[in-house]
């Protein structure tokens, strides 16, 4: 007689997930969630504190929510730009990249892949081609329009892209649902700073924003002390404030 083998606790839910290895996939409410693919670190270490991972996630898809379009968006990507490897593909941006502005943040803008698309199926169109190629270090694009079931799609296609693919909607976008596992509500602040709050993620809600501090290195180099976060407010009386341009003299 042979005694038939025990069968291991987690075979059955093994076979229902495809294998031992997708049991990253599967996390507890009250914790973050694992990620089992690449993250990039967003810059920010109280930022990457909460996201499932610690980074912005390959092989899926985010959605940044913000309102006005463009105000928010390029503050919380120069981070990012540095760390990768592969050409950063724009999708219909609100503003003209600036290349010198990106340069001094450590990023050679030759490495920009920039799509202008006017109408939503144009936009679309073209993010489903980039995710399709996989040639970009990451895909960020502004869809103002997409509707749910072309989400689905996204995310599907997001799934095969190593790298972070970021989809830029209105903040009003946060009341309806999406597929998008990560979904970040953004509030541009005064004194160079951004308000990130955690719509939807892969473990508990977060109980309160976050507040980042986005000032370049560039600008903190000449910006004066009182224009810098976190200094005094005027007194009362001074309603403005006169900045007086440096001019330097090059010889040729």
């Amino acid at each position: 007689m042979f005694s038939r083998p025990e069968a291991h606790p987690n075979a059955a839910v093994d076979a229902l997930l495809g294998g031992a290895g997708q049991w990253a996939a599967v996390w507890r409410a009250s914790q973050l969630g694992l990620v089992p693919q690449r993250v990039w670190p967003s810059g920010w270490s109280a930022l990457d504190a909460v996201l499932p991972g610690g980074g912005w996630p390959g092989h899926g898809l985010t959605e940044w929510l913000c309102s006005p379009p463009g105000a928010a968006e390029w503050r919380l990507l120069a981070p990012l730009l540095p760390t990768l490897t592969a050409p950063l593909a724009l999708v219909a941006p609100p503003q003209v990249p600036h290349p010198l502005g990106w340069r001094v943040a450590g990023w050679s803008p030759r490495h920009l892949l920039w799509v202008q698309a006017s109408s939503p199926a144009e936009r679309l169109w073209a993010t489903e081609q980039l995710l399709r190629a996989n040639a970009t270090g990451a895909v960020v694009a502004w869809l103002p329009e997409v509707r749910a079931t072309q989400l689905r799609r996204l995310q599907v296609l997001a799934a095969a892209h190593e790298g972070p693919v970021l989809v830029c909607r209105p903040a009003g976008a946060a009341q309806a649902s999406s597929p998008a596992p990560l979904r970040l509500r953004l509030r541009p602040l005064p004194d160079w700073g951004i308000e990130v709050d955690l719509v939807k993620r892969k473990g508990p809600p977060l109980t309160q924003a976050l507040r980042l501090t986005a000032l370049p290195d560039a600008l903190a180099a000449v910006l004066p002390a009182r224009l810098r976060p976190g200094a005094r407010p005027l007194p009362s009386g001074a309603d403005h404030v006169v900045v007086r341009p440096v001019v330097s003299l090059v010889a040729h």
